[in-house]
């Protein structure tokens, strides 16, 4: 069963991260995770672990503007200590290249509690890609 102010929380921290993830604020993303996060990440490589192992800022600096982000169909399920969340997010903008970003993937978020603080853990998002032998990723599926 969930806790009720303990969702409320975890929404919060996630809300907040990805208004940081939007506004390409390095140091505030960084803030909501916990010191030996493993993240599963779009982008190569297959995974990142602690919360200085992904090159966050140069990764911000391939777009030119913000970088939208809406979530979909949120689910957050939360205890005293240990929450996880799952969502479609769909990301879109503009890279410094003029490319024009529309992409919808899935998300899940495993958090902790440290020191009465919510800090993601975990994070995980994927793109199905289609199995009828091309393996392209599936960019074009919506909710």
């Amino acid at each position: 069963m969930t806790n009720t102010s303990e969702k409320a929380a975890v929404a919060a921290v996630i809300d907040d991260w990805s208004k940081a993830i939007g506004d390409k604020d390095a140091a505030r993303v960084l803030s909501h995770l916990s010191g030996d996060v493993v993240q599963y990440t779009l982008a190569p490589p297959l995974q990142y672990k602690g919360k200085d192992a992904e090159d966050l800022q140069g990764w911000f600096a391939t777009w030119k503007g913000p970088i939208g982000g809406e979530a979909r169909d949120v689910e957050i399920n939360a205890g005293s200590d240990v929450a996880f969340a799952r969502s479609l997010v769909h990301m879109t903008g503009t890279k410094t290249d003029g490319e024009q970003v529309d992409l919808w993937f899935r998300q899940t978020l495993g958090l902790i509690k440290q020191g009465g603080t919510w800090r993601i853990a975990h994070v995980h998002t994927s793109v199905p890609f289609y199995m009828d032998g091309s393996f392209k990723g599936a960019f074009d599926l919506k909710p």
